[in-house]
């Protein structure tokens, strides 16, 4: 035992705080964790990742979206929809996420403190209660940063959250827009425009890059366009924009979008989408003698350790890959070794998740990586609508792609848009962590009709390409 009031003081609830204070919860050390919210579970539950996936899921159902290939474009389940159809569902998830997520602290005995948090010197923390009471200190061996980011925001752009949004209160839309523009192509912008896009909303997307998420293979990117382009949606790609005001027409209050170009955009509503800063503003990092980068990140090593070395940081607050699922992972891994308890770390072999409209799901290298890096591949295709589930759930969009050695026939990446890319590619995943090679997946058995035969599909696909 040491004389301070806990073992372990997380700062924040999200996905790594949870798992960094569960684990050290399971190892029988006193925890408690810091929360400036009313409710736990941070951006992930409250404000990005589950509502904003949720309301991707209410738009495809109202929308008809799987059942427009056979019944028409004209088919939808509900002809009018509302933002109060899509956000009811969000409601109901956030509420039983936040639930679950208390229940899980409650019932491992971490003390969950409803304060802001910020250091008054490498061991101490002041607590401020969120509800106005008194102002407290407390002491811990180990401290976990986990306060994650909030959106960046342009102090020259009026946010007045009824017609300029960013990503964490694009919620609060009373109605949907006729038209909305999303400045800032990236993960969670294409999401959005391609949830408003498939509820007939007509969207823009504008940013300085070429090509949207440069990251992903350029053929799934090519079919996302293509799809894309199908709904409406206008690309303003290698634009930069030089101003973003409100103003007031004939018509009611409008978004006006000057490009430095000299094109003029003129939008109902406007998703300003340029990136996430880190949420250290207020944890007076320099009397624990840290500090941020201008992105408000804070440096670590591999084993999560800042440059103080009982005061670890994880999750989106640490930069690249700002993913939920590795954040989880880093707030274990974090108390392990906080209190020397060997644990091995998670692989390379990192899937990422893009909910777009298709999704979009990859594992290892892109074709364009193996070039540059002058490694030889092979590649093996599977389209959705040459397999019956395809067919049956009307996803007419959806590719499996799998690059592979020509002479090992390892596996080196695997590429996926369609309907449950996201589930799928673990697959493949697996596969590549294992080592293993494409004949897998032409020796083995795959349920049918399933998302799942398009793995021995393209397999053979790939095999043929070898004469």
């Amino acid at each position: 035992m040491n004389n301070h009031d806990y073992d372990l003081m997380v700062v924040g609830s999200g996905p790594a705080g949870q798992r960094a204070a569960v684990q050290a919860a399971k190892l029988g050390k006193r925890v408690a964790i810091a929360e400036s919210q009313a409710v736990v579970g941070g951006v992930c539950i409250n404000t990005g990742t589950i509502p904003s996936k949720t309301l991707r899921a209410a738009t495809m159902h109202f929308s008809g979206y799987h059942e427009r290939s056979i019944y028409g474009a004209s088919y939808k389940v509900k002809q009018e929809v509302t933002m109060a159809d899509l956000l009811g569902r969000a409601d109901h998830v956030m509420q039983i996420g936040n639930d679950v997520a208390r229940h899980q602290l409650q019932r491992n005995d971490i003390e969950m403190i409803e304060a802001k948090a910020a250091f008054i010197d490498p061991h101490r923390l002041s607590l401020t209660p969120s509800n106005g009471g008194p102002i407290t200190e407390v002491s811990a061996d180990k401290v976990i940063i986990a306060v994650g980011t909030t959106t960046t925001r342009d102090a020259n752009v009026t946010f007045d959250g009824k017609h300029i949004f960013t990503s964490d209160d694009i919620l609060d839309l009373d109605a949907l827009p006729k038209s909305f523009t999303v400045v800032g192509a990236g993960v969670i912008g294409i999401e959005y425009a391609t949830i408003f896009a498939t509820l007939g909303v007509r969207v823009t997307v504008v940013d300085m890059r070429s090509r949207l998420l440069p990251f992903v293979d350029d053929e799934i990117i090519d079919t996302l366009v293509h799809h894309m382009r199908q709904e409406r949606v206008t690309l303003r790609l290698g634009e930069e924009v030089s101003g973003i005001e409100l103003v007031d027409g004939d018509q009611g209050r409008r978004v006006h979008i000057g490009l430095k170009s000299g094109k003029n955009i003129v939008t109902e509503a406007a998703l300003y989408s340029i990136g996430r800063t880190g949420a250290t503003e207020n944890l007076n990092l320099a009397a624990a003698g840290l500090a941020a980068d201008d992105r408000g990140r804070i440096a670590v090593n591999p084993s999560y350790q800042t440059e103080v070395e009982h005061i670890y940081a994880v999750g989106d607050i640490i930069g690249f890959p700002s993913l939920a699922s590795t954040s989880m992972e880093q707030g274990r891994l974090a108390s392990c070794h906080a209190f020397g308890v060997e644990a091995r770390s998670f692989p390379d072999l990192l899937p990422y998740g893009i909910y777009t409209i298709p999704e979009i799901s990859v594992v290892g290298r892109s074709e364009q990586e193996l070039t540059e890096a002058g490694m030889p591949y092979e590649v093996g295709r599977a389209a959705y609508k040459e397999i019956a589930r395809g067919q049956i759930v009307g996803d007419q969009a959806g590719l499996l792609k799998l690059l592979f050695d020509p002479e090992t026939r390892k596996l080196l990446g695997v590429h996926i848009i369609g309907d449950g890319a996201c589930e799928l590619i673990h697959i493949g995943q697996a596969i590549m962590s294992l080592g293993g090679t494409i004949d897998y997946l032409i020796d083995t058995v795959f349920n049918y009709p399933t998302f799942a035969e398009c793995y021995k599909t393209a397999a053979f696909d790939g095999i043929n390409r070898l004469g």
